[in-house]
């Protein structure tokens, strides 16, 4: 019962009113909020206090009104009316005056007025005796609001508008399963049909349509929000994993027509969606905990239970993946007391977490996670993921750093990435796509955007780039369609978009005996090719032209054979590169007795080229490049018209004769 008390209260200040409600139970009322103090309007008139005396003035507390409390909805045990006698669990006959109730006493555990409750003074179900301290009360009323979500481990308090659409939608399952699972174990007989042998008269069990029931409701599951989907995904699967294949005829080969098959790739199917939806949609970590404990109660055959396990995957806030996230962990262990935390995921979570951070543009973490995650179970695939690791840095806009990583990865690239690498270094753009190893780099109709903060890459470290992969990478290196991307990107130069004009004798006599040492420093190792800054003081555009086309020139030698016609077509703006590279070639043909008909004069006609005829240099102008043996000292005045010469250590061998 309430009662409402007015209080005075003097501070020699004006006068305060704090009215009070009292409450036998407090801590278990919920019609108040909780709240100690209660504001009610006073409609009826009341009468003027009476002057106080000089000693009730002088008190700092008095009584002046109280009234009683307007009766709101309260639950049967604190109805204020009626007496209300408690016990553990007594259902088989109303307690003393339980059964009484007045127009406001709900029912604990239907939670709908007394008046309404079907089961109130019903023997063995009087559920006028139910109150919030009885265990099994208790219980009841949370089977009766959480229906199936109690086998999830929730409280009244997770259950939102989400949940009670899962929970009402796997009832309706539930019944409609029920009836496909009945008819598939009552069975069908055959004994009438003469197609079939005598041996196979008998019931035919074909669990085809409970099959098709449970995957029309896992289809509906994976079209709804995240937590729906995950509860009505793991609600099915308890449902038809309890399932059974009777002692009859199967006459279907087909899996899903026998139960025990069809249940393993049921299975299977739900602990997929499920780990999915774990990664892929912003559930609750409490919630995802609740779903893996519920899929470790599933009954599951041996064959399935590794798939279980997948579902162990750590949620978003996690406290070691988002220190490792951050850059705050890099060797992906946390030890906490006696124990060690270690970062190990399956590859199937590591595609999933590379595939949502691409999505929200977060390259930087992922190259974090990709560098300290240890996967375990396909090692294979996790390496090709890895080698993604200097992309991701491109896309994050920091080409330095992806320039130092890719030294790594670049033995295993593919023509199609190694094309893409071009083109993101040449103009600071990226595919607008989700990155993975199976991923065709050649990215037919993808979308291209800026890089948010990156320029496009130097000339002289782009073909720096490009010459290092082709060293190292014969994939590459004996590609037509990557070689014709450099020589079409060394053509065009940035600031000139018409052709090069052409150098004299002497700038192309040196430059290109200096390309030649370049290209062979420490053939095979990546970080010997090296060009030096004076290379590219006087006229840079010429001489990276002359660079790659003595790599071109070294990548025929080694073949024996052309490159296909659309890449020597890159040399038409620049015939005086083309005439170069022919006399080049016929020289060192001949100088390893190579068949040196090199039908100059038809590729020239083919290519419009006019004015220039093969006329090739004196052999003594040229010796083979040959893999150098000593570090070599680069002379600053090679564009001069002076002789160049190379300093060797005392003793050693001179890469290259120079010409004099």
């Amino acid at each position: 019962m309430y009662a409402v008390f007015t209080w005075k209260i003097s501070f020699n200040m004006d006068e305060v009113i704090i009215i009070l409600s009292e409450d036998e139970d407090l801590c278990c009322d919920t019609t108040l909020n909780d709240s100690s103090v209660l504001f009610v309007e006073v409609k009826e008139n009341v009468v003027q206090d009476r002057p106080l005396s000089a000693k009730a003035l002088e008190e700092d507390l008095v009584v002046t009104f109280s009234k009683r409390a307007e009766v709101l909805p309260h639950a049967r045990y604190d109805c204020p009316l009626y007496p209300f006698t408690r016990a553990e669990y007594v259902k088989s006959a109303p307690i003393d005056s339980n059964h009484q109730f007045c127009e406001q006493c709900f029912c604990y555990v239907c939670d709908k007025l007394a008046s309404l409750c079907p089961l109130w003074r019903v023997n063995e179900e009087c559920h006028c005796n139910s109150h919030q301290r009885s265990g099994t009360w208790s219980r009841l009323r949370n089977s009766a609001d959480l229906g199936h979500l109690l086998a999830f481990d929730f409280s009244l308090s997770d259950v939102d508008s989400k949940l009670q659409l899962a929970e009402r939608l796997l009832g309706s399952f539930r019944k409609e399963l029920q009836v496909e699972f009945s008819c598939f174990v009552r069975g069908k007989m055959l004994s009438d049909n003469k197609s079939l042998r005598p041996h196979m008269n008998g019931l035919v069990h074909d669990y085809t349509p409970v099959y098709e029931c449970v995957t029309s409701f896992l289809n509906k599951a994976e079209g709804q929000e995240g937590k729906v989907a995950a509860i009505m995904s793991l609600g099915a699967a308890k449902d038809f994993s309890s399932h059974y294949q009777p002692s009859g005829i199967v006459l279907s080969k087909c899996p899903k027509a026998n139960a025990m098959e069809a249940i393993r790739i049921l299975q299977q199917r739900v602990m997929v969606s499920v780990q999915r939806l774990m990664v892929m949609s912003d559930l609750p970590s409490d919630f995802i905990h609740k779903l893996q404990r519920f899929a470790l109660c599933l009954n599951m055959p041996v064959t399935v239970g590794n798939t279980r396990n997948s579902l162990c995957v750590r949620p978003w806030d996690d406290m070691l993946l988002v220190s490792v996230l951050k850059g705050q962990n890099v060797t992906g262990i946390r030890k906490q007391r006696s124990k060690k935390d270690i970062l190990a995921e399956p590859i199937s979570v590591v595609l999933m977490r590379s595939e949502l951070l691409q999505s929200q543009c977060r390259y930087r973490e992922l190259c974090r996670y990709l560098c300290v995650v240890i996967q375990t179970d396909n090692s294979t695939l996790f390496k090709e993921m890895k080698d993604l690791v200097p992309l991701f840095m491109c896309m994050e806009g920091d080409f330095s750093m992806a320039l130092y990583e890719v030294s790594i990865a670049a033995p295993r690239f593919s023509p199609a990435l190694f094309r893409l690498y071009l083109r993101i270094f040449e103009t600071a753009t990226a595919p607008r796509v989700h990155i993975s190893p199976q991923t065709p780099f050649d990215l037919p109709g993808a979308e291209w955007g800026p890089i948010q903060g990156a320029v496009p890459l130097r000339r002289g470290e782009l073909v720096k780039f490009a010459l290092r992969v082709q060293r190292c990478c014969a994939a590459v290196n004996a590609d037509a369609q990557c070689w014709s991307d450099l020589l079409t990107i060394v053509n065009n130069p940035r600031d000139s978009p018409s052709a090069l004009p052409e150098p004299s004798p002497e700038f192309l006599n040196a430059a290109t005996n200096l390309s030649l040492e370049i290209l062979n420093q420490g053939v095979g190792l990546w970080n010997n090719l090296q060009i030096p800054k004076f290379f590219l003081e006087v006229n840079p555009d010429h001489a990276l032209l002359l660079l790659v086309t003595a790599a071109l020139m070294l990548q025929i030698l080694s073949d024996f054979k052309w490159p296909p016609k659309f890449v020597i077509q890159n040399f038409k703006d620049n015939p005086w590169v083309l005439q170069w590279l022919f006399e080049n070639l016929y020289t060192y043909r001949r100088l390893y007795g190579q068949d040196s008909n090199l039908s100059i004069q038809s590729i020239q006609q083919e290519l419009g080229i006019i004015g220039y005829q093969a006329s090739p240099v004196p052999l003594e102008h040229h010796s083979p490049p040959r893999p150098s043996t000593s570090p070599v000292v680069w002379d600053h005045t090679y564009c001069s018209p002076v002789s160049v010469q190379t300093v060797c250590p005392k003793g050693a061998v001179p890469a290259m004769i120079v010409p004099t």
